[in-house]
């Protein structure tokens, strides 16, 4: 929740037409999906036989071909994964799926992120010669790792990659790159994430093993099926779009989680955030199993959630689950005190500046953590509603920033044009997208950098943040501020990134307010439209974001939620955004 700065409140418009959604959908479900472009029955069929055909994937048949090879060959498979929770998904659900279709040598590796930063690099692959492998399959990662590639090829490593991101205008000398942005304008599942493209890749392997005869009753052919939480866990955890495939995948990997079908792994971190699987949404993927499984690949090695992952019995989960619990705790703690430290920052700075603050915030401390800096830019950018570059100390006298950005600003582009402008002087390395982006700078560089980036940014910006609009769907009829519409709405989805879950605006009676968990806001309201009706709401972060109190009147943007409270549901507003009305 933010309220920094005042924002704009727009109501999604309503496409007219779907005629051909089920007549069975409620008034209001039917207006939220149409608001976010589905207008046919079809695009809310999550049976599993609605996924795209594997062979629209180019290069899929050809990786499933080469790692059939590999497992009836008896060869060494060293699945290569990435740091954050997509790539551990992928991780796991490679090595799993690998094992389970008889590979009788499969291991893992991941990069340490302060050791070898992301993806096979040529470091790595000498790491990875201590395992001897004679084929690498990389998850998540590998379609930019020209270097890599030509390294393992230079020992005699043959290499298969599988990976989601964008390549550039060439890509490695890999025997086979299963990726949906090459060459695949015929595949649905074009926003897969990591772990999405692996599942693809397996399910092309288990075809050729099947094709060879491979399967029989000593060796029966394993259903892939048992790893589709994992699936539902990393596409939810990257932020992918959340498209018809996508959202058929994460429906059947909650479906298998609600009844209680879920990997020990995966069970263990939903207990470690106190979320019951019975009554599992993707929300409680993406905030509570998410945060613990990336709080590995933050603080410490990602092979400890890995190996949570992979675990084969509940008890070992949940001791894995229970130490990824302690680092997450640890994590929170570090963010907290790096935001008050660049809240002071901050604070300092306006002040020196009669009250103006900079159109970007470049912030560094020297005792900052590199895993957490990206959270840390993440928090102040909602804040403030200013992109925000984060740095903390690497190796070297180097500086490691994560930077976020607001609508109308292109993070990477404006690390290009300093770039530019700089004649490559100051930054040394840099990548990202739009909203999200990182770079590397010398330590002594960061003030030449900052003012800079901050005259770059005030020409592109001007002095004035990027103006932001919370987009609603609409204020609720008296009717819908209910259980029943809550419950409805959660189960709905799944809601995410390019989907996202409801949200709705109104004005509201203040009729009591305390603070709760030290920096929560839970509230008394009645919306002003049914005066009458008082729901419970909370907001949370509220003190740590400045509202510690609110007035009697306000305006807010929230989600209809189901609190459950000692075993009984109760309607709770979780409020995103409020002002005085």
């Amino acid at each position: 929740m933010s309220q920094t700065h005042a924002v704009e409140i727009r109501e999604r418009a309503i496409p007219t037409g779907g005629d051909a959604l089920p007549a069975t959908l409620s008034p209001l479900l039917r207006r939220i999906y149409l608001g976010r472009g589905v207008t046919r029955a079809d695009e809310l069929d999550y049976r599993l036989n609605q996924l795209p055909r594997p062979d629209s994937l180019k290069d899929v048949g050809a990786a499933g071909s080469v790692l059939a090879d590999a497992i009836t060959g008896g060869q060494r498979i060293l699945v290569v994964g990435d740091f954050d929770a997509d790539g551990a998904t992928s991780t796991a659900l490679a090595v799993r799926a690998l094992r389970a279709m008889g590979a009788v040598h499969v291991d893992y590796l991941v990069p340490n992120r302060f050791r070898f930063g992301y993806g096979l690099t040529p470091e790595l692959v000498e790491v990875a010669r201590d395992h001897a492998p004679d084929l690498i399959l990389t998850v998540d990662n590998g379609v930019s790792a020209h270097a890599g590639v030509a390294a393992a090829r230079a020992l005699g490593i043959d290499v298969v990659i599988t990976d989601h991101h964008l390549p550039g205008e060439s890509v490695p000398e890999a025997l086979a790159i299963v990726n949906p942005h090459i060459g695949s304008a015929d595949f649905d599942g074009r926003h897969l994430a990591g772990v999405g493209v692996c599942f693809y890749t397996m399910l092309a392997l288990r075809a050729a093993l099947r094709e060879r005869g491979w399967f029989g009753a000593e060796r029966p052919e394993p259903g892939l099926v048992d790893n589709l939480d994992l699936v539902a866990l990393g596409t939810v955890a990257d932020v992918v779009p959340l498209d018809r495939v996508n959202r058929l995948l994460v429906e059947q990997g909650l479906r298998r989680i609600r009844a209680g079908q879920a990997t020990p792994g995966v069970l263990a971190l939903l207990n470690a955030a106190d979320r019951d699987p019975e009554r599992i949404s993707a929300i409680d993927l993406g905030f509570g199993a998410a945060p613990r499984l990336n709080a590995a690949g933050r603080l410490d090695d990602m092979s400890r959630g890995i190996e949570t992952l992979l675990a084969r019995g509940q008890d070992e989960a949940n001791a894995h689950a229970t130490s990824l619990e302690a680092l997450n705790r640890e994590r929170r703690m570090l963010e907290r005190e790096m935001r008050e430290t660049a809240l002071a920052d901050i604070e300092a700075h306006v002040n020196a500046a009669a009250g103006e603050m900079a159109p970007i915030l470049c912030l560094v401390a020297d005792d900052w953590h590199q895993g957490v800096v990206g959270i840390v830019a993440s928090r102040l950018k909602e804040r403030f509603r200013r992109p925000v570059v984060a740095f903390a100390p690497a190796d070297n006298g180097e500086l490691k920033g994560s930077a976020r950005s607001v609508p109308g600003l292109h993070m990477r582009d404006l690390f290009e044009a300093l770039d530019t402008r700089s004649r490559g002087e100051l930054i040394l390395r840099f990548g990202g997208h739009a909203m999200a982006a990182g770079l590397t700078l010398r330590s002594e560089d960061f003030a030449a950098f900052k003012a800079g980036l901050t005259e770059l940014a005030r020409e592109w910006l001007g002095d004035e943040p990027v103006g932001e609009a919370l987009w609603t769907d609409g204020i609720p009829a008296p009717q819908d501020y209910c259980l029943e519409t809550a419950s409805m709405l959660r189960y709905a989805g799944p809601w995410g990134a390019g989907f996202p879950e409801p949200v709705f605006h109104d004005r509201f009676l203040v009729r009591g307010q305390r603070i709760v968990g030290a920096d929560h806001l839970k509230l008394r309201l009645s919306p002003l439209g049914a005066a009458e009706r008082e729901v419970e709401a909370i907001a949370f972060n509220a003190v740590d974001n400045g509202f510690s109190q609110v007035p009697g009147e306000i305006e807010a943007v929230f989600r209809l939620d189901v609190n459950r409270y000692r075993g009984v549901d109760r309607l709770q507003l979780v409020i995103d955004y409020l002002a005085a009305a």
